[in-house]
């Protein structure tokens, strides 16, 4: 007769605790201020904004009004009564506007040069190597002033974004030549790639239609923290004097505009567009380190 005496089991285990999917509060802050300040920017004209530049206009205004969100200028006036969230917002949009195409033209040129010197390696990438080094070793400040000194002070906003911009993609292209051409040297050597040289593809091909791609997401969410960078940066000329000029508004020359006496006596002058400037960045900096976590071939291989 078979043996049918119990067999001992394992009791259950305590229920395994189901792992809730943590929300990221501030990747989709930062994410909700980019839009809103992107969206706010394009359409400042349409919005029932104060008065930003006209100082005309503003006569019989009061100067330096504490910020009142009740109040027909909620984030307070400057020295001329011109409205503090309204010169925000559009210095929201000559900063946008100079470090968006400034970031395309570091795509393009940097991304395109970079891809080149990783693939071909060699004496290439020997030459382009020096090239991108010998930029990066100058302080970047320094050569913004170099070139802001050169093309002289901006006084309108189209002529602002091709100046500002075409100083800043000094600093930007050598920047993107470098992530370019690392991220070109990861995908250099998979086997998709040399499949594709076996087969007898063309170099043009195998950069366009194999390594583009791949390489194309990693630059993306580094322009993010590249953008962060050159927005400082563009605030920085502005607050020299190299910048945008009075009484257009930029985020730099805002804060310029508030002297030692006036952060003391009236501190919401430079504070106002000191915290745009900040909530700016710090999502910047955000969104592109999760893009990055996610896009970023060495990291995704660690």
């Amino acid at each position: 007769m078979p043996d049918q005496r119990p067999t001992a089991t394992a009791p259950p285990g305590p229920p395994r605790p189901r792992r809730r999917r943590r929300t990221d509060l501030a990747f989709w802050f930062s994410a909700c201020w980019l839009v809103a300040l992107a969206g706010c920017a394009l359409l400042a004209d349409a919005l029932p904004l104060g008065n930003a530049d006209d100082t005309t206009a503003t006569i019989g205004v009061a100067g330096y009004a504490r910020p009142d969100l009740f109040s027909a200028n909620p984030l307070g006036t400057n020295g001329f009564g011109l409205d503090l969230l309204a010169r925000s917002i559009y210095g929201a949009r000559v900063s946008l506007l100079t470090v968006g195409c400034t970031v395309l033209v570091s795509l393009l040129v940097g991304g395109a040069v970079g891809m080149i010197a990783g693939y071909f390696r060699g004496w290439v990438d020997v030459v382009i190597g020096i090239f991108a080094d010998a930029a990066l070793v100058i302080p970047a400040l320094v050569l913004l002033i170099a070139f802001a000194a050169v093309l002289g002070p901006p006084r309108t906003m189209p002529e602002a974004v091709l100046k500002s911009g075409l100083a800043l993609a000094v600093v930007g292209i050598p920047t993107m030549i470098r992530l370019a051409r690392a991220n070109t040297l990861v995908f250099a050597q998979r086997e998709f790639v040399t499949a594709s040289r076996a087969m007898g593809a063309t170099h043009t091909r195998i950069l366009l239609r194999e390594l583009l791609p791949n390489v194309a997401l990693p630059l993306v969410s580094y322009a993010f923290i590249v953008s962060a960078v050159l927005i400082v940066a563009e605030g920085s000329l502005a607050f020299l004097g190299l910048g945008l000029q009075q009484p257009a508004p930029s985020w730099g020359n805002m804060i310029a505009e508030g002297g030692l006496r006036e952060l003391r006596r009236h501190p919401h002058v430079p504070l106002v567009p000191g915290v745009f400037m900040f909530l700016t960045v710090f999502s910047l900096n955000i969104v592109g380190e999760r893009a990055r976590a996610r896009w970023d071939a060495r990291e995704i291989q660690t």
